[in-house]
């Protein structure tokens, strides 16, 4: 791909993924990006994506726009969550057809396995049962670009593909311990602790699920790798193959941040999915990709981000993704 003369749309381009992968496409030396936030354009209004198709004539849009969270969040909102990620998905990659567009890069999610998948998690899994009851409206919204992926090929001969990543973290994550995930969320916990001199900090669950996490600049490298070289609709894992107990995460995350006290687990809270890692083979074979960054390494960086920043900002450093 030519990115120097390919124009090229990225929606969520103002949030953690998005800023990441902005960051990687500068660097191959795009030059015709538009990134709109969403108080530019309302993606869950047809005529607003027509007005955004129309203005920036996109050869390639990739589709990072969401309405995310954790467990909280999507308990409290799961209607939010399944029609606002289902319109903006749905909408734009019709619309994206009818435009012309050469090329849409779907972002699904994890959360689209069903509860009991065997793990490693394989491509071939996604249609063996319903997803994990906390964040099923948001995964089966997000799982329907999929289908729409597949008909629109069948059907129209669309170039459209469908990646999905597991759990992100690293800089500039979303800390906001309202909508986090449990990366961020366990080193603002910890750090704010050390800094009251608690010696106390309850958790969710009973911390035995497992979950696989991807730092974020490996995610932007394999949506763009993909991008480049990947044609086909079948789905796409990206991961980083290291699954991690939430309890032996916690116990990592206490240790890097000086916490030296003690964890409590709330069972009355939900776990969420049992199990959560990838089988990565099919990126692999596809176009190439294998994540580089350990989550040693990653979390290293994303505490220490945190700690350079978090003085400087209000409610948890969020950046909507949108």
């Amino acid at each position: 791909m030519d990115w120097a003369h390919t124009r090229v749309l990225v929606t969520g381009g103002g949030g953690f993924l998005g800023q990441e992968l902005l960051t990687g496409l500068a660097r191959r030396g795009a030059a015709d990006l538009s990134a709109p936030r969403s108080r530019d354009y309302d993606l869950r209004d047809i005529q607003q994506v027509r007005g955004l198709l129309g203005g920036t004539r996109p050869q390639v849009v990739i589709h990072l726009a969401a309405r995310v969270g954790g467990i909280g969040a999507n308990r409290a909102h799961p209607a939010d969550f399944f029609y606002d990620n289902l319109l903006m998905g749905i909408q734009l990659l019709h619309e994206s057809w009818l435009a012309g567009v050469s090329k849409f890069v779907a972002i699904g999610t994890v959360c689209a396995y069903p509860k009991f998948t065997p793990v490693p998690f394989r491509e071939d899994e996604l249609w063996n049962g319903y997803p994990e009851e906390t964040n099923a409206p948001y995964g089966l919204a997000k799982k329907m670009l999929l289908v729409q992926s597949q008909a629109y090929r069948q059907q129209y001969g669309f170039n459209s593909i469908f990646l999905l990543p597991v759990n992100l973290y690293g800089p500039r994550d979303n800390f906001d311990l309202d909508t986090s995930h449990v990366i961020p969320a366990l080193i603002r916990k910890c750090l704010e602790a050390v800094g009251r001199g608690e010696r106390e900090i309850t958790l969710w669950g009973d911390g035995a699920p497992t979950r696989e996490f991807l730092y974020v600049e490996d995610a932007a490298e394999a949506i763009l790798l993909a991008t480049e070289r990947y044609n086909e609709s079948l789905p796409v894992n990206l991961g980083s193959g290291q699954e991690i107990s939430i309890r032996e995460l916690a116990e990592r995350i206490a240790g890097m941040t000086g916490f030296h006290g003690e964890f409590v687990w709330d069972s009355s809270k939900p776990n969420g999915q049992p199990r959560r890692a990838l089988d990565t083979s099919r990126a692999w074979e596809k176009f190439g990709f294998r994540a580089r960054v350990g989550l040693e390494q990653g979390l290293s960086r994303t505490i220490q981000w945190y700690r350079e920043h978090s003085s400087t900002s209000g409610k948890g450093l969020h950046e909507k993704d949108q």
